[in-house]
């Protein structure tokens, strides 16, 4: 049996630099989703409701990508056809989801729910793009490397994730701050600084998808084959597809389940901090609801300067992974990381500053930039190659159900619960991560895969 040979750094850098990209859909999605639905009239209450359109048709896409990204074979390889699908419609969604409002007509420009909807359908539209180019990237990681660098290969490309990320959050506050474009308008319509920030996000988001559709040739079926004894290719094909899937299902690694409660509480805490962040800000620190006022627009810049700053330390953490990993494992690496993120996310309930919140960032950007590399590299060596594609869409079932169950609990929660606190959904949060952080314990990595 053939060993997959060792890439160098920029071979690396190549193959996971679409994600840059890719993070500054996500970067601009997370900071400014809740900013425009409630700009187009929905509630706090409502919020994690609309959200769960992400979640939903993450959990239905990822899997039948990942499949079918395992059975394709063309000129342009096994995962760059679903690169270049996706980073066309998510740079379209990019450019449509701010201006919602121009497809309503006249009469209905000002109503409650159609703009809502609308708006909510272009972030399913949206998530869903980034969902068919995302989901194979990962795979091509386990694809390319052998197993002593996944852990490497999953930490460049946290690092890339960083750096889209960083720029991403902070292209409102810059088209606003060196650009002088407008952070308010009228009741019921998207900022010029915001709707700006969205295009500029899809050109970037292309170019850099593209960069990796050019830079890097995926290996043949025959080449894989010869790294590994598992099932190859061929084999797998004859097999009908969604039965194959629920095979899939029913028959995951063991590990796979025990990362499984680690990453309920981690994205349940990741869910609540995207959605809420922006409303806790505006009410906890501003003292103002309506999502038209001019202080309403401060606080929601300063929460993508914020999420900047979160997105800057896991842009540095992520290459720290690596030797740290090395000296004390993967899992105490991740239970620790894990920790300092639930202690940033209850001190943002403590501090009324914003500025002391960046000091709480901190924690969050260590906990972000293990929660993109450590699992997947934990995974990733226990999965058989020819099922790359399938098992990373599979996992992330383990991400999307956590933020449905927020979605659909929470709203109500912080209404009746927390007395129409979004505040208290951060220190929620927090104490999730802590919660992931003890479940690490029940994680059984393997070292080395059998291939």
């Amino acid at each position: 049996m053939k060993k997959k040979p060792f890439l160098n750094f920029w071979q690396i850098w190549n193959l996971t630099f679409g994600f840059l990209g890719i993070q500054f859909g996500f970067a601009l999605q997370n900071a400014n989703s809740s900013r425009i639905l409630q700009t187009y009239g929905a509630d706090v209450e409502h919020l994690s409701l609309f959200w769960l359109a992400a979640p939903l048709t993450g959990m239905i896409i990822q899997p039948i990508i990942g499949h079918y990204s395992d059975k394709t074979w063309c000129r342009l390889g096994r995962r760059r056809p679903f690169f270049l699908v996706g980073a066309i419609l998510t740079t379209i969604a990019l450019v449509l989801m701010p201006n919602a409002d121009l497809f309503l007509s006249p009469g209905t420009a000002h109503a409650i729910l159609s703009p809502v909807l609308i708006g909510a359908g272009m972030l399913m539209i949206m998530d869903a793009s980034i969902n068919v180019t995302m989901e194979p990237f990962r795979a091509l990681v386990g694809d390319m490397l052998p197993d002593e660098q996944h852990t490497k290969g999953f930490s460049i490309q946290t690092f890339l994730i960083g750096v889209g990320a960083v720029v991403g959050s902070l292209l409102p506050s810059i088209m606003n701050n060196f650009f002088g474009l407008s952070n308010t308008a009228a009741p019921g319509e998207v900022p010029d600084n915001v709707k700006v920030a969205f295009y500029v996000g899809a050109a970037i988001l292309f170019s850099s998808v593209m960069w990796t559709i050019v830079k890097t040739k995926e290996y043949s079926p025959e080449e894989l084959a010869a790294f590994s004894e598992k099932e190859t290719t061929s084999e797998v094909k004859k097999k009908n597809g969604f039965l194959e899937i629920l095979h899939d299902i029913r028959h995951m690694p063991k590990v796979m389940v025990q990362l499984g409660m680690c990453q309920f509480f981690s994205w349940f805490a990741l869910f609540s901090m995207w959605v809420y962040t922006t409303p806790a800000l505006a009410q906890h620190v501003y003292g103002v609801t309506d999502p038209a006022s001019a202080q309403y627009a401060v606080a929601a810049d300063k929460v993508g300067e914020l999420f900047s700053v979160y997105n800057f330390v896991a842009m540095l953490f992520a290459l720290m992974l690596i030797p740290i990993a090395k000296g004390i494992g993967r899992k105490a690496t991740h239970a620790v990381c894990l920790l300092l993120g639930g202690g940033g996310l209850i001190t943002m309930y403590l501090f009324t500053n914003p500025d002391l919140m960046f000091a709480s960032m901190i924690g969050i950007g260590i906990a972000w930039a293990s929660i993109l590399a450590m699992p997947y590299a934990i995974l990733s060596d226990s999965l058989p190659p020819a099922k790359m594609g399938t098992y990373m869409g599979i996992f992330n079932f383990f991400i999307t159900i956590p933020q449905i169950v927020n979605g659909v609990i929470h709203g109500w929660i912080v209404n009746h619960v927390y007395n129409g606190q979004p505040i208290y959904a951060l220190l929620t949060g927090g104490c999730f991560l802590i919660l992931a952080a003890v479940s690490v314990t029940l994680i059984k990595e393997k070292s080395k895969v059998k291939a």
